[in-house]
């Protein structure tokens, strides 16, 4: 029976990003990249491994669109180091419980990195911009894999999610199940520079004017659409499917949002320049049915309580272990 894979620290998702991606942490001096940041029973964690985690972090980061400052980099950093040396306690554990990794296993994950690569030279590259050797990477993906064997052995594989469990669940939180509001529209858009003067604004809307008659008289809004809208939807006819609040600029949401089915707007102006909508669908908000969810709710469930039983494990292995941080405190 196949069981639910949750992975919690280094994966092979963080290894591309570290090789797929420049970061300005990994370019630190390389005379005090391995000095020590922290030692874990013995075994040292450097500068260098912590670079490395806290670039994949900001990368992260960057990909929520948050922009970062220094008080945001320190506690990057310390996040980072937290995460190396929870890393490193279930690595030790699970060398203790001799758990094994085959080289088919390790070339197979090298194998997929390598795959997101055009070609052998650019992979070489990328491995060179993050300060990595394949065989430092092979190391890597050595440890990834013995701790995610180690998880899936000690955690996922006893722990189950009962259907009754998850309805319990799916009962006493039903605001996680609402599927909201949502309308499909279509629009023509006639496009206009920011940096427009009056005058070419003027005369963009006279052209969006004269469509706008054209609909009045009756003629098709998907012909319109393909003929003069300046948006990629035109091939469409300006469909732009379903879509829910919150997903459109607010002058073009509040407009949709008020039409009833059928209907055209009055022209609209937005940053992007005139639009004419018409909604062709709306579907009120609605509960997703239970037997709809069922399955996804339990893998959340499952995944939830491996990442609690792991938070836990990782908690009480801190308390046994000699754990030394050497990062400068917060001044």
């Amino acid at each position: 029976m196949q069981t639910t894979k949750v992975i919690f620290f280094s994966t092979f998702v963080t290894v591309i990003t570290l090789i797929g991606f420049s970061s300005p942490v990994l370019a630190l001096d390389k005379q005090v990249s391995e000095s020590k940041v922290a030692v874990v029973n013995g075994t040292v964690i450097t500068e260098k491994d912590l670079d490395r985690q806290v670039g994949f972090l900001q990368q992260k980061l960057r990909e929520t669109g948050k922009s970062m400052n220094e008080a945001d980099l320190a506690g990057i950093k310390r996040d980072a180091l937290e995460n190396l040396i929870d890393e490193e306690l279930l690595y030790q554990a699970a060398v203790k419980q001799k758990t094994k990794v085959s080289d088919t296993e390790i070339n197979r994950a090298l194998g997929t990195i390598k795959a997101r690569f055009p070609d052998e030279g650019q992979f070489k590259d990328a491995l060179s911009k993050a300060g990595l050797s394949e065989a430092a990477l092979k190391s890597q993906l050595e440890r990834n894999l013995t701790i995610d064997q180690f998880i899936d052995k000690q955690f996922v594989q006893k722990v189950t999610v009962s259907d009754k469990d998850a309805k319990v669940y799916y009962d006493g939180h039903p605001d996680l199940f609402k599927r909201p509001e949502q309308i499909r529209a279509s629009h023509i858009l006639i496009r206009v520079d920011p940096q427009a003067d009056q005058s070419q604004k003027d005369s963009s809307r006279k052209k969006m004017e004269a469509i706008q008659q054209r609909l009045k008289k009756g003629e098709d809004f998907a012909e319109l659409a393909k003929q003069y809208s300046e948006d990629p939807s035109s091939a469409r006819g300006g469909d732009l499917s379903y879509f829910g609040r919150g997903r459109m600029v607010k002058p073009f949401e509040d407009a949709a949002f008020a039409l009833k089915q059928g209907e055209v707007s009055d022209i609209v102006e937005t940053q992007f320049g005139y639009h004419l909508i018409k909604v062709t669908d709306k579907k009120p908000e609605t509960v997703i049915p239970y037997e709809e969810i069922k399955d996804k709710l339990q893998d959340y469930l499952k995944g939830e309580t491996i990442r609690e039983k792991v938070g836990s494990y990782v908690a009480e292995q801190k308390g046994k272990a000699k754990v030394e941080r050497l990062l400068p405190e917060k001044p």
